[in-house]
């Protein structure tokens, strides 16, 4: 048995480079839709479907509190779930086709009525639905993916270097969906209901490949974790209520949720307000905005594998706290930002974009060594629900983000575009309100995060120490049943 102590057994040792580039793979697809959704979609109902901010906020709301049911379901019956491929391969063998049809489904603008208000009503409830199915099958291929992580190693700092290559393959999809959105924008100049139909095709084809791409590279090694999962666990299933009590009394797992909502809370306000503040405030163009997120994506990307590095040096949170101060320094300077100023605004968001890839990366190498310690305290390992909590607080941190973005812009008088017709001027009441969004709200939000991850108990060497204990009861285990 100890043959199986290679570079394919699930204990500390180093991953392939393969396995690696597969498993990161698995995040290209689901953020190329995520990305187009947190950057379009928001403009996309209210200047070219036509709909109200309030009403177009409320949509996403609607869709994200379906998630609040699906996303542990989906995540405890992945627990449960057996395959001689593992428990969450063939999730995503399953729901990766009809993911990408319902992504391609949500950039139509049918036509309920020639009466504007049935219209708008019409419009309203067919979006929903298209995003509740969207939304479960998102969760479908995405949260089984998530939990893969601590299936693939244990090793402390082996998880950082996991994460850095899924977040790189995340941003790069980020960027590529982006960069097409510039080339079909341009393809199809004055005809945004054709831009966003192209573009919501071709991210929607884009999207599926790679999931096919992270099962064939991370089978194998999934295959052996599997097999000695079933040997050393016990077999005992908590109910559902169990669960959920042991997982909110675990106080490190508390602190990362809490960090990781303020994290990416702060990430979806500012990526849905900044084609507004770029094209209302600074008086720039759709390609403007695209470049400005394009800039923050870039940097992000860049800085994963230096962020990184510096972690192993020292710590998570330390890296944490480095990249969220920049990031608080570029929101308050893009408050004070004034029309004219674009140099200053494409340094901004570079600084910004050295505190995301911090927001993408540390809170998701934390979550597996909160797994450790549950499974120390409980004897069962269970990714499941945990990761389910964790990809329905991504979800909610946008669909929030969306909202409270379409209601303030609601309440602040900004006046939706018709259909077909040119952007109008926007009142000073509702640009006060772009510029509170993209700096003093993600600044608070931020600010809270950094308390939270202070606290944040699981240092290395509390975790080392909670896998010395892991073995050992497994070495028991082994001898028991010989």
């Amino acid at each position: 048995m100890h043959n199986h102590a290679s570079s394919e057994s699930p204990t500390l040792d180093k991953l392939s480079l393969s396995t690696k580039l597969a498993y990161g793979a698995g995040d290209l697809g689901t953020a190329i839709t995520a990305n187009i959704l947190a950057v379009f979609l928001l403009i996309f109902f209210t200047d070219v479907a036509g709909l109200g901010a309030g009403l177009a906020g409320s949509i996403l709301l609607i869709g994200k509190v379906w998630d609040a049911i699906n996303d542990p379901i989906v995540g405890i019956l992945s627990d449960r779930s057996h395959s001689r491929w593992g428990r969450r391969l063939p999730w995503l063998i399953v729901g990766s086709v009809p993911f990408g049809i319902f992504f391609f489904l949500q950039w139509l603008v049918p036509h309920f009525s020639d009466n504007p208000s049935t219209n708008q009503w019409g419009l309203f409830w067919y979006y929903v639905v298209i995003a509740i199915i969207f939304n479960s099958f998102y969760t479908i291929v995405n949260l089984p993916y998530t939990a893969l992580t601590p299936e693939l190693t244990q090793d402390y700092d082996e998880r950082t270097s996991l994460n850095s290559y899924r977040f790189a393959f995340s941003i790069s999809g980020s960027i590529l969906s982006l960069l097409l959105a510039l080339g079909i924008f341009s393809a199809f100049k004055g005809d945004p209901t054709k831009q966003y139909l192209v573009l919501g095709a071709v991210c929607g084809v884009i999207s599926i490949l790679p999931l096919y791409w992270c099962v064939w590279g991370t089978r194998k090694r999934v295959m052996v974790t599997e097999r000695l999962r079933q040997e050393t666990s016990s077999g005992e299933s908590l109910p559902y209520l169990e669960q959920l009590k042991i997982a909110f009394t675990n106080r490190p797992f508390l602190y990362v949720i809490g960090i990781y909502l303020c994290s990416w809370l702060a990430v979806q306000n500012t990526v849905a307000i900044i084609p507004y503040f770029v094209k209302n405030w600074m008086g720039l163009t759709d390609a403007d905005f695209t470049k400005v997120v394009i800039a923050v994506q870039v940097t992000g990307l860049v800085m994963l594998f230096v962020w990184s590095e510096v972690s192993k040096r020292v710590g998570k949170k330390v890296v944490y706290f480095m990249g969220m101060s920049l990031w608080i320094i570029a929101e308050i300077g893009l408050f004070f930002l004034q029309p004219g100023q674009n140099g200053l605004m494409y340094l901004l968001a570079v600084m910004a974009g050295f505190g995301v890839s911090t927001a993408y990366l540390i809170p998701w190498s934390m979550i597996p060594d909160v797994i450790e310690l549950d499974e120390l305290n409980t004897g069962q390992r269970r990714e499941g629900i945990f990761y389910g909590f964790m990809v329905l607080l991504q979800k909610v941190g946008l669909a929030i983000g969306l909202f409270l973005v379409g209601q303030v812009l609601e309440y602040s008088g900004f006046v939706a575009t018709a259909a077909g017709q040119a952007a109008p001027m926007q009142p000073p009441a509702a640009l006060w309100a772009i510029r509170l969004l993209i700096g003093p709200v993600p600044t608070v939000i931020l600010l809270v995060g950094l308390l939270l991850t202070y606290f944040y108990p699981i240092t290395r060497e509390v975790h080392a120490e909670i896998l010395l204990k892991l073995q050992e009861r497994k070495r028991n285990q082994a001898q028991d049943k010989v």
